[in-house]
């Protein structure tokens, strides 16, 4: 479990430098948000809270992220408010830290939803990344480019991503 957060953490590290930030989320006067899910797939989530580096990450981030565990996966939950390039593929943080990153087939779960996966691997350490975006209105999408043009020029809604990283 810890080095998928390494790998979440590192990802995000990665990416800061190249966002153009003007404000932190403390300029901003960003209330800190608490109302993520308090349970993900019928399991109790403990919040994992983030790093420093992750919170580096949010700023300019038209919404919130949180990290939690359901004491097997690792599920990071973005709250998003508008299209974003910042909400990207977690495919690329894995690239980004060393990984080998495979595409699976989509993947459908016990409740019918639909969800695009990868295998991630790195020495003898070997991950199945699944990702959704969901809106309150119906709308899914399986992978983020498909997400970002349906939302882009689009105010008032919410958007949620969930991606969840597994022991394969």
């Amino acid at each position: 479990m810890a080095k998928i957060v390494f790998i979440l953490a590192c990802g995000l590290a990665f990416l800061a430098p190249f966002m153009v930030t003007t404000k932190t989320l403390s300029e901003r006067g960003d209330p800190i948000f608490t109302d993520f899910p308090k349970e993900f797939e019928g399991r109790e989530l403990h919040d994992l809270g983030l790093s420093e580096r992750e919170r580096v990450f949010l700023d300019d981030f038209p919404g919130h992220i949180g990290r939690f565990t359901d004491g097997n996966r690792e599920i990071v939950i973005r709250r998003v408010t508008e299209a974003t390039r910042k909400l990207h593929p977690a495919s690329d943080c894995f690239e980004a830290v060393g990984y080998t990153v495979t595409p699976l087939p989509v993947k459908l779960d016990d409740s019918n939803k639909r969800w695009s996966c990868f295998s991630a691997a790195k020495s003898d350490e070997k991950l199945r990344v699944c990702e959704r975006v969901e809106d309150g209105l119906g709308g899914v999408w399986t992978d983020i480019p498909s997400w970002y043009w349906a939302a882009w020029g689009k105010s008032g809604i919410v958007w949620w991503a969930y991606t969840v990283a597994e022991r394969d």
